[in-house]
Order: structure tokens, then C-alpha cells, then sequence
């Protein structure tokens, strides 16, 4: 199968699985994460899953240009992208599909276009010491269109960003440790165990309480600051006094570890 699904506790691994194509997205793994998107959004036993590619060469080197044509049938220009402003990008995440949880991606290897669009659009990054990340699309006479050109200068510098897109030229691991794109990098061989660490460290929390967080993150990037404020205290007022809540202040007291009521 091009997507592999695995669970382990309250952390889904979703994994991209055509190590002999870089893992690149062709329109079986595309429909596969789609069904991979649906199954974690709608199990409320899964708090966190980890995206990642299979084998030690790539993460996802993108849409396999073979079958790029797939994906973009003979429908006229304002016909095609009125499809794609409503229905999931490639991908499934990269647009149209909000899970609604916390999303990791453990970057082994090649990330490009498509594929670092889909990192991107996940909500934490980290990365082995071989990763590399570029949108090369400007090379093939197309632009990055699941999300790279709006999410890239949102992540780091926009200045950054741009030099990415308009010169095609990939960046790697330590460059974009640097420049915010990934939030850690790790020996090949712990990358694993560390995503697995990061996610149940998210996981540990009162999945509400994270649920949240992230919805005000999320949706406040959009806003002016004085709509997001509000956002927040929309979502952080029904927290209060709620029982994990209560809970927590318990257990603080009584100084031992809290005992969480949510799913």
C-alpha cells in the first residue's frame, strides 16, 4: 500500500510508503491520505500523528511528474481551479481537510515541492541531518500551488522564502534549523524515537485543552491581533473550571500526577 497507517497508544504514524519513487505522490497515495486525514480527524483515541516517508533517502520528493496529469484532467482553467478551491489539495492536508489536532512531520531525506508543502502544512517540523527542502516548480514552468508560495513566508523570513521559490535552489537541514522551518534536527537513526518522543509529550496533555491551543494558533495567525485575542478567549474560557481543569489544581496540590477525564 503507497500510505501506511499505524497506531501506537494516542499517536497515529502515517506513513508514505513508495521508498522506490521517493515517496512521491501519485493519485493511489493521494487517495490513501485522504481516507489516512479522515480516519485520525474522526478517532478521538488519536491526539497526534506523526507524517513521515518510508526508507532512509526521501520524505516525499513531491507529485510523481509521470502522473502529474492525473491530477490536473482536461477541464478549463477557471473550471479546474474552482475544483481546487474547494476540494482537499494534494496531499489532503495541504487544503480543504483540517484535522483539527496536532500534526508532526519527521522529515527523513528529500522534502520537495509538494512534499515540503505537505510538511508545511502540518504543525511542527523536525528533521534528520540529510534532509533537504525545496519548491522546485519554477524549474518546470509551474509554481508551487498546494500551499508553498502562502505557508513558505509564514514559517520563516519572507525574504527566505522567496529566494526558495524564485531560484528553485533547496536548502538544507542546518539552513532551515536556522531559519525557523524545522524546530529540531537529529541524527538519521533518532529521528524516529524523537518524533515519538514529541508526540507524546503532546499526547500526555488533556486532548481538549491542546485541541484549542492549536484552533487559537491556527486561527489567529489569520487575524488582526485584536480579533485573535478574542478568538482567544473564546476558546480558553470554556476551559476554565472544566473537570481536567479542576483536576489539574487537584493534583497540584495534592502534589501526584493528574488523572485526565477527556478522550
Amino acid at each position: 500500500m503507497p500510505i501506511e497507517f499505524e497506531t501506537d497508544g494516542p499517536v497515529a504514524w502515517i506513513t508514505l510508503n513508495r521508498p522506490e519513487a521517493l515517496n512521491a505522490i501519485d493519485p493511489e497515495s493521494h487517495a490513501e491520505l485522504l481516507g489516512a486525514w479522515t480516519r485520525f480527524r474522526d478517532d478521538d483515541r488519536l491526539r497526534v500523528a506523526v507524517l513521515t516517508g518510508a526508507g532512509p533517502k526521501a520524505f516525499c520528493a513531491g507529485v510523481d511528474l509521470k502522473r502529474m496529469g492525473e491530477f490536473y484532467p482536461g477541464e478549463p482553467g477557471p473550471e479546474r481551479v474552482e475544483r481546487w478551491n474547494r476540494e482537499p489539495g494534494i496531499g489532503g492536508i495541504t487544503r480543504n481537510l483540517e484535522v483539527g489536532k496536532p500534526v508532526l512531520a519527521a522529515v527523513n531525506g528529500l522534502c520537495l515541492g509538494a512534499g515540503l508543502e505537505l510538511a508545511l502544512a502540518c504543525d511542527l517540523r523536525i528533521a534528520s541531518e540529510n534532509a533537504t527542502f525545496g519548491l522546485p516548480e519554477v524549474r518546470w514552468a509551474i509554481i508551487p500551488g498546494q500551499g508553498g508560495t502562502q505557508r513558505l513566508p509564514r514559517a520563516i523570513p519572507p525574504a527566505v522564502a522567496l529566494e526558495m521559490i524564485l531560484t528553485a535552489r533547496p536548502i538544507d537541514a542546518a539552513r532551515a534549523l536556522s531559519v525557523g522551518l524545522v524546530n529540531h534536527v537529529y541524527h538519521p537513526d533518532r529521528l524516529r524515537a524523537e518524533a515519538a518522543e514529541l508526540a507524546g509529550a503532546i499526547a500526555a496533555h488533556p486532548a481538549r485543552a491542546v485541541r484549542n491551543a492549536l484552533a487559537a494558533v491556527r486561527g489567529g495567525l489569520a487575524l488582526p491581533l485584536s480579533d485573535g485575542l478574542r478568538l482567544e478567549q473564546e476558546l480558553a474560557d470554556p476551559l476554565r473550571d472544566a473537570p481536567d481543569n479542576r483536576e489539574a489544581r487537584a493534583a497540584f496540590r495534592e502534589k501526584r500526577a493528574p488523572r485526565w477525564s477527556d478522550p
